[in-house]
C-alpha cells in the first residue's frame, strides 16, 4: 500500500471532478483524482456526449428523408444502427482520451479505484476489493455523481427494460418503444428512436411533458412530438412490467383507466439516485437531504475539510453546473478573493430532442407566483428569414421581464439550434442586463439570433417583423 500526500483529493472524475482537479493544479495545489470507472464520468461516457452523437445521426437521417424539400435527391437511403452506435462510442472514447491528456498536462495524479473517506484528511482507495493506496489531504471533494433511479416493479433487466446505458448501445432497433418519464433523458431517447422509425409511447406522471419547462414551451413540444408520431400519456404511470416472451408487457394507469400493452423495449428514465454508498460517510458530519449531500453556498459539507459538487448534491443535475461548482469550490479553498456562490437562476438547461428546447431563469408562471409584474415577449421561427432558409420554421422564443425594472427574469426557447442560442441570454443574466441593453444590441442578419432581439422588443410591444 502506497501513501501519498496532496493538497486536495477529488473522488470522482466526471465533469465536476476533473475540472475541479485541473483548476486546483492551475492554482498551484497538488491535486489527485480517484476514479473507479471512466474519466469524464457518466456525462462524457454514458450521457451528454454519446447521446448527442446519436441524436446527430438522427438529425442527418431526418434531413435525408426530406431531401426533396431542399431540391436534392437521395436514392436508396438507409441506416446502420451498429455503425451509429459505433460512432457514438468513438466520440466518447476520443473525449475520454482528451480528459486523460488534460489531467496529465496539469500534473494531476490519477488513482484507478474506489475512493472512500478513511478518517480526517484521509482517503482509502480500493480496486476489486483490494487496498490500492491511502491518500491524505486537508481538502477532499466528493464528486461521485449519480445513477438511474430504480422504481419497484420497473427494474431494468438490460434486455427488454433499459436504463440510459442500454439505450446508448441498443442491440436491436425496436419496432415499438415505451419511454417512462418525459424529462430530458427520456425525451432525447424518444426523439432518437422515433426518428429511426420506432413506434414510441411516452408515459409521464405529471400533467405535461418536460414539466420543468415553461408551460407554453411544453405545450408546443407535445404538439410537435405527436405530429412526429409519438403517443404521449400524461397524468399516468406504469404500475407494472412483465416479460411476455421477447416483449415487455406494461400495465398503464391513466385517466382512471388501466390498460396493458406490449413493447419490444422499455426505457426507464424517472430520475437519478446519488452515489453516496461506500463513501465512508457514517460517523462524519456529512448530511444527506433527499438522498443527496447537503452543502453550503461554497460547496462545504457539514464535515470540516470535505466538500461535494455535482449530481451527488442538490439539483439541477447538469454537467455544466457540476463544472462550475468545482471551480467555485477550489477557488474558495485556494483563498481567492471575490469568489461568488452559484446563482441557480443563471444555469441554462438544454434538451437535444427535435425540436430542441432550452431555457434559463424563471418560467412565466414562477415569475408571477413570486409577485413579479411581468412583460412577456414572443417571436416565432416562422417570422425569421434564416429559419425559413434552413427549412426550420417550427418553434418560438419567449422572454420574461420584470415590467418595472426591466430585469430579464427568464428565457424559454423551442426550435432549431436553441441549445446554442440560449447562452446569449445566459451572458445577459450574468451581466444583469435589462431590456434596454438588449434592445440596443445589434444582432447580425440573417441569423436565428435575431429572434432573440425580436422577442425582447415584443415584450414592450415593439417587435418589427411579426
Amino acid at each position: 500500500m502506497a501513501e501519498s500526500s496532496f493538497d486536495l483529493i477529488v473522488i470522482g472524475g466526471g465533469p465536476g471532478g476533473y475540472v475541479a482537479a485541473i483548476r486546483a493544479a492551475q492554482l498551484g495545489l497538488r491535486a489527485a483524482i480517484v476514479e473507479r470507472e471512466h474519466l469524464g464520468g457518466i456525462c462524457l461516457n454514458w450521457g451528454c456526449i454519446p447521446t448527442k452523437a446519436l441524436l446527430r445521426s438522427a438529425d442527418v437521417w431526418r434531413t435525408m428523408k426530406h431531401a426533396a424539400s431542399y431540391g436534392l435527391s437521395v436514392e436508396k437511403a438507409g441506416f446502420d444502427l451498429g455503425a451509429i452506435v459505433k460512432r457514438s462510442r468513438g466520440v466518447a472514447g476520443q473525449l475520454q482520451g482528451g480528459v486523460k491528456h488534460l489531467l496529465k498536462k496539469n500534473k494531476v495524479t490519477v488513482f484507478d479505484g474506489q475512493g472512500r473517506l478513511g478518517g480526517k484528511g484521509r482517503v482509502e482507495v480500493e480496486k476489486d476489493g483490494k487496498a490500492v493506496a491511502t491518500l491524505t489531504a486537508p481538502h477532499i471533494i466528493l464528486a461521485t455523481g449519480a445513477r438511474a433511479r430504480l422504481v419497484p416493479g420497473l427494474e431494468p433487466d438490460g434486455k427488454l427494460v433499459w436504463t440510459y446505458r442500454e439505450a446508448l448501445v441498443p442491440d436491436t432497433m425496436p419496432k415499438s418503444l415505451l419511454v417512462i418519464g418525459s424529462g430530458a433523458i427520456g425525451i432525447e431517447f424518444a426523439s432518437f428512436f422515433n426518428a429511426l422509425g420506432a413506434d414510441v409511447t411516452i408515459v409521464e406522471m405529471l400533467d405535461r411533458v418536460l414539466p420543468v419547462e415553461d408551460e407554453e414551451i411544453s405545450a408546443i413540444a407535445r404538439k410537435s412530438f405527436e405530429k412526429q408520431g409519438m403517443k404521449i400519456i400524461t397524468g399516468g404511470k406504469v404500475s407494472r412490467l412483465e416479460k411476455a416472451g421477447d416483449r415487455a408487457q406494461a400495465t398503464i394507469e391513466a385517466n382512471g383507466q388501466t390498460t396493458t400493452a406490449a413493447f419490444d423495449r422499455v426505457i426507464v428514465a424517472v430520475g437519478i439516485t446519488a452515489n453516496v454508498e461506500g463513501l465512508g460517510l457514517d460517523g462524519t458530519g456529512v448530511v444527506l437531504e433527499k438522498g443527496h449531500i447537503r452543502t453550503d453556498p461554497f460547496l462545504r459539507t457539514g464535515e470540516p475539510g470535505v466538500y461535494a459538487i455535482g449530481d451527488v448534491t442538490a439539483p439541477p443535475w447538469l454537467a455544466h453546473k457540476a463544472s462550475h461548482e468545482g471551480v467555485i469550490c477550489v477557488e474558495k479553498i485556494a483563498g481567492l478573493d471575490h469568489v461568488q456562490p452559484l446563482d441557480l437562476s443563471r444555469i441554462p438547461g438544454c434538451t437535444y430532442c427535435h425540436p430542441q428546447i432550452a431555457s434559463i431563469g424563471m418560467t412565466e408562471a414562477k415569475a408571477r407566483a413570486k409577485g413579479h409584474e411581468v412583460n412577456v415577449g414572443r417571436f416565432p421561427f416562422v417570422g425569421n428569414g434564416k429559419a425559413i432558409a434552413l427549412g426550420e420554421t417550427e418553434g418560438m422564443i419567449k422572454t420574461v421581464f420584470d415590467a418595472k425594472t426591466g430585469e430579464l427574469l427568464g428565457a424559454h426557447m423551442i426550435g432549431a439550434e436553441v441549445t446554442e442560442l440560449i447562452q446569449g441570454y445566459g451572458i445577459a443574466k450574468t451581466l444583469e442586463t435589462t431590456e434596454a441593453e438588449l434592445m440596443h444590441t445589434i444582432f447580425p442578419h440573417p441569423t436565428l439570433s435575431e429572434m432573440m432581439h425580436e422577442s425582447v422588443l415584443d415584450a414592450w410591444g415593439r417587435a418589427v417583423h411579426f
